[in-house]
C-alpha cells in the first residue's frame, strides 16, 4: 500500500470515525495480545510497548531508531517515570518493524502540535491515530518527535496505565479499595496490612484489566526518575563492540555487492561489458539496475575491486551542463522574475518598505550539504519462498518495509525488516532517501541468495538526498525614529517544517514568499531541515539591521521580542552566561543568534578570533535552551553539543558542489568536519519554563552559522552572506580601517 503523505495525514487524521473503540492502539486489549505473540517469551504483555517478567524486570518497546540522540534511555525514562518502576529494573527493546507497533502517539502529536486532546476524546483520537499510523507505515525516527510526541502521548501514558492496572490487580488479590494501594519502586503496597508485592508477581492478573485511555500522571515535583542523568542503554554494547549495525549483519550464505553508480543524477546506464568483472576471482554476478551496475563476490573487497574491470557507459539525463554557478544563477533568475507564493503576510510589508525612511537590502545564500554520517549506507536482503527479510540501520522500520516491498513486487507483509543500530542518520536514513534500499532488494532478487550491498564512502558523498541549496533576497526598512517597520523576504522553495522562515521579532509589516526552482538534485530531511538555511538567513540579516541602527545586536533582539517572553529569557540567559559586553582577550569577538525550532528555543552566543593564517577559530559557544522540560540531563546536553558542532561543520566548510551534472565532493577530505582539535568549548543552560516539550535532536544547530557570521563581522567588518566560511578570506585590518575612518 503506498504511504500517505504527511499532508494527507494531517488532513485525513480529522476524518476518522468518533465513538470508536475505547483506548484503542497502543492501550488495546487486542493489540497487546497480538504484541505478546510477536514478541513471545516469558512475561505479561501489559500494554504494546509494555511487559513485566515473573523477575520482575520489566520492558518497554521503543518504537523510535537510535542514531546517538539516546532515546532508547530517554523514552523508557519517562514510562518508568508514570509506572513508578525500579529504574535498576527496566530493560528496553527496539519494538518490531510491524503494524502492531505502528506509533499511534507519534500521529496523535502530529495532529495537535503537541497541544494533546481533551480527555474525553482520547478514546476516540487512539483509535483515529492508530489506524492512521498504521495504514501510514508510520514508525519514524526525526523532526525531533521522539521525547515531545511519543513520550508525552505514548511513553507516559503507557506508564501511567500500566500502573493503574498493577494497582487495581492487587486490590483485587488483597480484598483492599484501589485508593489505599499506592505503587513505588515496582511494588504495590498496601500500608494499611502491610501487604507488599512485585510488578512480576502481579502482572499476570494484571494484564486481565483493559488499560485506561486517561490515566492520571504525576506532577513533576513527584518526579524521581525524569530530570535527572541516567546512564544510556546503548552505550555499553558500543564500547564493547556488541552493539549491532547494519554493516555488521552476516547470513549464512550471503554475497557482498558493491555498486558503481550513475553519475550524473537522473541519468541512467546505456552500456556494459562485464566479461573482465565476472572472470575476477570471487565474483558470482554482475547485475544492472536503471542507477549502476552492481558486482556480486564473496567478500566486499573483491566485489569493490570488479568494479574497476567494468566497462560501463553512462548517460546524463539531460543534466551534464548543470553546476552549482548555473543553479545558483537559476535560483536568481527565479527571484528576480516572480513574486512567489504566500508564506507570510502581515500588514503592508512591500507598502512599508517602499515609504521607508531607510531601506536595507542583502542577498544570501547556502549550498547543498551531505549527511555524511559515520557508517554508510547499506542493506542486507534475503528473498526466498516468498518472503523478504531486510537487515538495516533505519530511521522507520515500517516505512523500510512498504519501500522494499514495492521494490520487490511483494506485499508488506511478504516483508520483514530487522531494525539495527545507526552509525549516524540526521535524515538520511529515512525510507523518503531510499536508493540503498531498492538497490539492494532488486540485487538479491536478481541473484537468488541473500546479498549484503555496501557503499563507499564515495558512492555515499555523491549520492546522497542533499540538504537543499537555498538562495534568499532580503530587505527591510527602518521609518524616521529609525523603527524597524518592514521585512521583506524572497527564498527558494519552501520545505519542512512551514515555520522555519518566520522571524520572531515584533515587525508590524511583514512579507515572506518563496519561489519554487527544481534542480536535479535529489534533497532529503537534513539536521533541523529548513531552520539551518532560515536562521542564518534571518539572524544574519537581524545582526545587520542592528548595526544599520546603530545599536548592540542583543539589545536590538531584545527590544523585538518584548512580547516573546520565552524567547527573550533565552536570550538573555545566553547573553548573560557569555559575559556579553564584557572583556574579551585581544583579538577576539562574539556574535549572536535565537531561533525556535521544534518547539525549542535556543539562543548561542559564539566568541571567534583569527589565526595566524586568518582563518576562523572558534573558542566558546554558550547555548541557553528552553525545551519545556529536560528528560535526561545527561544526554539533553550532549545533544544541543552534538548540535552545535555538526552546526559548526556546516557553517566553516560544509559544501556539496555540482560540475557537469555530478557531485564534486567525494570523501572527507573533500569534505572536512569540525574534530577534537578545533571543537569549541561549549557551555549550555536550560530553563525549564513548563512549556509544551520541544525537541533537542535539532535545534542546537540553526543558531551556530549565523552567531558565528555575527562574531566574524564583529571582529573583521567583513559581513558574511554564503556559507562556508572556508570560501572567504579574513582580516582584522578591515575592522582597524573601519574604526580608524
Amino acid at each position: 500500500m503506498k504511504r500517505p503523505s504527511r499532508r494527507q495525514f494531517l488532513i485525513g487524521g480529522g476524518a476518522v470515525g468518533g465513538g470508536l473503540l475505547l483506548a484503542y492502539g497502543l492501550l488495546s486489549p487486542e493489540r497487546r495480545e497480538v504484541a505478546g505473540s510477536i514478541i513471545g517469551g516469558e512475561g505479561a504483555q501489559l500494554t504494546t510497548w509494555v511487559r513485566i517478567h515473573p523477575d520482575n524486570t520489566v520492558t518497554f518497546y521503543v518504537p523510535h531508531g537510535e542514531m546517538g540522540q539516546g532515546v532508547h534511555t530517554a523514552l523508557p525514562m519517562m514510562a518508568a517515570e508514570e509506572m513508578e518502576a525500579d529504574w535498576d529494573l527496566v530493560r528496553m527493546e527496539q519494538a518490531p518493524a510491524t503494524p502492531t507497533f505502528a506509533n499511534g502517539p507519534l500521529g496523535k502529536g502530529y495532529l495537535t502540535n503537541g497541544g494533546g486532546v481533551p480527555a474525553a476524546l482520547n478514546g476516540t483520537a487512539n483509535f483515529a491515530t492508530y489506524k492512521l499510523a498504521e495504514l501510514m507505515n508510520l514508525q519514524i525516527t526525526g523532526g525531533s518527535t521522539a521525547v515531545r510526541f511519543t513520550g508525552q502521548f505514548g511513553m507516559r501514558v503507557t506508564g501511567a496505565a500500566a500502573k493503574e492496572m498493577l494497582i487495581k490487580a492487587a486490590a483485587k488479590k488483597w480484598g483492599v479499595a484501589e485508593s489505599e494501594c499506592t505503587a513505588r519502586l515496582s511494588h504495590v503496597l498496601h500500608e494499611a496490612s502491610g501487604q507488599k508485592a512485585t510488578f512480576g508477581e502481579l502482572a499476570e492478573l494484571a494484564a486481565e484489566f483493559s488499560p485506561s485511555a486517561n490515566p492520571v500522571l504525576k506532577n513533576k515535583k513527584d518526579y524521581t526518575i525524569v530530570g535527572t542523568a541516567k546512564q544510556r542503554f546503548d552505550i555499553p554494547a558500543k564500547v564493547t563492540g556488541e552493539s549491532m549495525y547494519g554493516i555488521d549483519v552476516k547470513v549464512p550464505g550471503m554475497l557482498y555487492a558493491a555498486i558503481k553508480q550513475v553519475p550524473v543524477i537522473g541519468g541512467s546506464v546505456a552500456r556494459v561489458n562485464d566479461t573482465e568483472a565476472l572472470a575476477a576471482r570471487g565474483v558470482r554476478a554482475v547485475v544492472t539496475l536503471e542507477d549502476g551496475v552492481a558486482v556480486v563476490a564473496d567478500n566486499t573487497w573483491r566485489a569493490k575491486q570488479a568494479l574497476d574491470l567494468l566497462e560501463v557507459e553512462f548517460t546524463d539525463g539531460g543534466n551534464g551542463d548543470v553546476s552549482s554557478e548555473s543553479i545558483f544563477a537559476q535560483f536568481d533568475k527565479a527571484l528576480a522574475e516572480s513574486e512567489g507564493e504566500e508564506d507570510v503576510e502581515k500588514g503592508e510589508g512591500a507598502a512599508a518598505l517602499a515609504s521607508a525612511q531607510t531601506v536595507v537590502e542583502a542577498d544570501y545564500r547556502v549550498p547543498f550539504l551531505a549527511h555524511a554520517t559515520m557508517e554508510p549506507m547499506n542493506c542486507t536482503v534475503r528473498i526466498e519462498n516468498g518472503k523478504c527479510d531486510v537487515w538495516i540501520g533505519t530511521q522507520d522500520g515500517l516505512g523500510t518495509r512498504a519501500v522494499a516491498a514495492e521494490a520487490a513486487g511483494m506485499s508488506d507483509d511478504d516483508v520483514t525488516v530487522h531494525t539495527l543500530m545507526m552509525g549516524g542518520g540526521f535524515g538520511r536514513r529515512s525510507p523518503g532517501s531510499p536508493n540503498h534500499i531498492i538497490q539492494a532488494v532488486k540485487i538479491a532478487k536478481e541473484v537468488g541468495a541473500p546479498v549484503k550491498l555496501t557503499w563507499s564512502r564515495e558512492d555515499d558523498m555523491q549520492h546522497d538526498y542533499y540538504r537543499p541549496a537555498v538562495s534568499a533576497r532580503m530587505s527591510a526598512g527602518f521609518d524616521e525614529e529609525g523603527n524597524l517597520t518592514a521585512w521583506v523576504n524572497r527564498y527558494i522553495r519552501k520545505d519542512e517544517p512551514a515555520e522555519a522562515s518566520h522571524i520572531p521579532y515584533a515587525v508590524a509589516n511583514q512579507s515572506i514568499r518563496y519561489v519554487e526552482s527544481e534542480v536535479h538534485i535529489p534533497y532529503g530531511p537534513w539536521r533541523s531541515v529548513a531552520h539551518t538555511q532560515h536562521t542564518f538567513f534571518n539572524e544574519s540579516f537581524t545582526d545587520e539591521l542592528a548595526h544599520a541602527a546603530g545599536k548592540d545586536p542583543y539589545q536590538f533582539r531584545r527590544d523585538l521580542l518584548k512580547d516573546q517572553p520565552r524567547h527573550l529569557a533565552v536570550l538573555d540567559l545566553a547573553a548573560k552566561k557569555a559575559n556579553w559586553g564584557g572583556p574579551l582577550p585581544e583579538g577576539h569577538a562574539r556574535g549572536i543568534a535565537v531561533q525556535e525550532s521544534f518547539q525549542t528555543i535556543v539562543a548561542e552566543v559564539v566568541e571567534v578570533s583569527l589565526d595566524e593564517n586568518g582563518r576562523p577559530r572558534v573558542h566558546n559557544v554558550t547555548a541557553a535552551v528552553d525545551c519545556g522540560e529536560v528528560i535526561n540531563t545527561d544526554t539533553a546536553r550532549a545533544q544541543v553539543e552534538s548540535g552545535i558542532i555538526y552546526g559548526l561543520t556546516a557553517a566553516l566548510y560544509g559544501e556539496i558542489t555540482v560540475e557537469n551534472g555530478a557531485v564534486v565532493e567525494e570523501n572527507f577530505p573533500d569534505y572536512e568536519m569540525v574534530r577534537l582539535a578545533n571543537t569549541p568549548k561549549m557551555d549550555v543552560h536550560f530553563i525549564e519554563s513548563g512549556a509544551k516539550l520541544g525537541g533537542l535532536g535539532e535545534p542546537g544547530t540553526p543558531p551556530v552559522a549565523p552567531a558565528l557570521a555575527n562574531a566574524l563581522f564583529s571582529l573583521t567588518g567583513q559581513r558574511i552572506r554564503s556559507l562556508p566560511l572556508k570560501n572567504h578570506e579574513f582580516s582584522r585590518s578591515n575592522r582597524l580601517a573601519q574604526a580608524a575612518d
